[in-house]
């Protein structure tokens, strides 16, 4: 009978050992690599977003902000024998990051659909096409060239030397582009 009673305590006390191990701070290079991962891909989005114009410098700075920190609290826990949580919190930070910059990707990208350059370069073609093939009357085509250069001018000099647009320079852009179009249109 004791016996049986010892064994039963004894395998509880293994069991409870195991058991505690399975919570003690150990490393997790699964978690660490993980990290890494989402890190490089928010550093990326961030710089993109910033290339493109869908990001201001002061939207792109704060994100920075936000990922130096988390990278600090990174390079503590990296290959440190700590708990699991540790790494679920750092992991669901970036997650939580990754998320924010996705949202401000989308709400300016919407709005900016399709890129004013890209608008121009359309434009163009119409014109060209237009007076190729005698849809467009030589007086029409010289005026719509004219808006057209003068447009293209103003843009790139908003845009030279990398230089950031504000909303209501892209929005002028934009909103003369519209005029145009809807001129050229008279001539399909």
């Amino acid at each position: 009978m004791k016996k049986v009673i010892f064994v039963t305590v004894l395998m509880v006390f293994v069991l409870a050992l195991f058991s505690g191990c399975a919570t003690m701070p150990q490393t997790w290079p699964d978690y660490e690599r993980n990290a890494e991962n989402k890190m490089v891909v928010i550093q990326e989005k961030i710089g993109d977003g910033l290339k493109t114009g869908a990001l201001t410098p002061d939207q792109s700075q704060m994100f920075l902000t936000t990922l130096k920190g988390i990278r600090t609290d990174y390079t503590e826990l990296r290959g440190k024998r700590v708990y699991r949580d540790e790494w679920d919190g750092l992991n669901g930070r970036l997650d939580a990051l990754g998320d924010e910059i996705n949202r401000a990707l989308v709400r300016t990208t919407r709005i900016e659909e399709p890129r004013n350059g890209d608008r121009i370069v359309a434009l163009q073609r119409r014109i060209d096409d237009g007076r190729v093939s005698g849809r467009l009357p030589s007086t029409e085509g010289q005026e719509f060239q004219s808006r057209l250069d003068s447009i293209r001018r103003d843009y790139l000099r908003m845009t030279e030397g990398g230089r950031y647009t504000t909303y209501e320079e892209r929005a002028d852009i934009s909103r003369r582009l519209d005029a145009l179009e809807t001129d050229l249109n008279r001539f399909r």
